[in-house]
């Protein structure tokens, strides 16, 4: 059934391209007609992979928040009314009313305006995105990842925001996430970021005479730690050293992240015209990252779990490290106010460690983005440009345990202040975001699946591990990437 409704969405888009094509033909010429016809192609490559994957149900509901008389004087905007339409993922356990929550204040400077937010599965955003924008039939504002920036900003279905948003609000890590790579044009407020760190324990670190301020700085120290580390007993239980999930988690790609681009190696150059995926640098960073599992540093088990569970084992106590985000800090916190376990004063958190090239991470996260067709354009990029401003910020950010954008947000005593968060706020300085390129999406299909053979590679589920195996799907990977590049040349 599912196949079905691809093959039915991908024949819908290819009529819409041969009007799009005679359209732009008439009043854009040959070069737009090139740009339609290559997005339209990127789009068909995603959905036909997206047939292979398991969705989760789309859950939408529709909030409107009470009016009240209360405007907080932080709040400068001109006087807006009638509605602005978001679409928002599943940010938080209530993410509708979290976010219009966050948007009260702005609400109240502005009566006669009102938001409607609807929540859509992250299962299902990148569809419903890509039809919104070739048919027009899209929100006001929509969250975007920001890997989807540069596709839907090929797309020309974005407002330009360049004059309307102060980008010097912005930790300077995320710029490189509002907009397609080459274009004079930002199309994407950054909303939240993300990142990881090592959690470690403390007691395990203390037995096992780590010192994390020292001994997790480099690749060869935290390797060495590992060591040390690696069945240590606490309360009669022996802890692997290092739990990450592997090849059957969409963290797959984010997890070999900071080892790739710490070896010196990257994805796709900036401009997205050549893959540098095959390169010595790039291949040094997948080898020790996959190898700790070989030298059995990283617990097996855990290769065959998702994040969620790998993180759920983690704030039980089930590893000595875990490399993870900070939402993980608010259900430690919960844990302990619930009775369920004290670990979290026995947690610590260091940096990711520094590679041959230097210390890099991972920089994930979500912008805002104001379609074009939108009706109420100035109300949504007023609104946009407040849920960047520091206080809407430092609120979503307890909300959702995600990282604020605006760097003052930073200053914040809940951040600045906070022994675990703290850390996360110098680790930003390192966050290094995926090239924000059109092709990227299906590139990434391809990334995620060499490396899944990678670790089947490690866990010997073909044969005795063969690293000349680990570079054979590399350049599988590197080849097929290289296709897609060719189509959108």
């Amino acid at each position: 059934m599912e196949l079905g409704i691809i093959t039915l969405i991908q024949l819908i888009y290819f009529c819409k391209l041969m009007l799009y094509c005679f359209y732009f033909i008439i009043l854009g010429g040959l070069d737009m007609l090139k740009k339609v016809i290559t997005f339209f192609l990127i789009v068909s490559l995603l959905l036909s992979l997206g047939a292979c994957k398991k969705e989760t149900k789309q859950s939408e509901r529709i909030v409107s928040p009470n009016s009240t008389k209360k405007t907080q004087e932080k709040v400068k905007t001109e006087s807006y009314s009638g509605k602005i339409k978001i679409w928002t993922m599943p940010n938080s356990s209530s993410p509708d009313n979290d976010l219009l929550n966050v948007c009260k204040p702005f609400l109240d400077a502005n009566p006669e305006l009102s938001i409607t937010a609807t929540v859509v599965d992250w299962g299902a955003a990148w569809r419903k995105l890509t039809a919104a924008a070739t048919t027009g039939d899209a929100p006001d504002i929509a969250q975007l990842g920001t890997t989807w920036v540069g596709a839907i900003s090929y797309m020309d279905a974005l407002e330009d925001l360049t004059d309307h948003i102060d980008w010097s609000k912005f930790q300077e890590s995320v710029l490189d996430t509002t907009g397609l790579h080459g274009s004079n044009k930002k199309t994407a407020v950054p909303w939240f970021a993300e990142t990881r760190v090592i959690f470690y324990r403390k007691d395990a670190c203390e037995k096992a005479g780590v010192n994390p301020e020292t001994d997790f700085a480099t690749w060869d120290k935290f390797k060495e730690a590992l060591q040390k580390l690696n069945n240590i007993e606490i309360d009669g239980v022996k802890l692997p050293a290092l739990g990450m999930p592997g090849k059957n988690d969409w963290n797959v790609l984010h997890n070999f992240t900071p080892w790739i681009y710490g070896a010196g190696g990257e994805f796709i150059s900036e401009d997205g015209k050549e893959v540098k995926f095959n390169s010595p640098e790039a291949l040094k960073g997948i080898k020790f990252y996959s190898e700790l599992a070989l030298e059995g540093l990283m617990d097996k088990a855990s290769l065959e779990k998702s994040t969620n569970d790998v993180e759920a084992a983690f704030v039980n106590g089930a590893y000595a490290v875990s490399i993870i985000g900070p939402w993980n800090i608010a259900t430690l916190e919960k844990n302990k106010e619930d009775g369920v376990n004290d670990l979290i004063d026995k947690i610590g958190v260091a940096l990711i460690p520094e590679g041959p090239a230097g210390r890099k991470a991972f920089l994930g996260g979500s912008t805002l983005s104001v379609f074009k067709s939108s009706k109420n354009k100035e109300a949504a990029i007023a609104l946009c440009d407040y849920l960047s401003d520091k206080e809407a910020q430092i609120a979503y950010a307890k909300i959702t345990g995600n990282l604020p954008t605006n760097k003052e947000a930073y200053e914040d005593p809940s951040i600045s202040d906070h022994e675990l968060f703290k850390v996360f706020k110098e680790q930003m300085k390192y966050a290094k975001a995926y090239p924000s390129i059109a092709s990227w999406g299906p590139a990434e299909n391809y990334f995620k699946e060499g490396l899944s053979k990678i670790w089947d590679n490690v866990m010997g589920l073909n044969g005795a591990y063969d690293y000349e195996n680990t570079k054979k799907a590399v350049d599988e990977v590197v080849e097929k990437i290289n296709s897609i590049i060719e189509e959108t040349r």
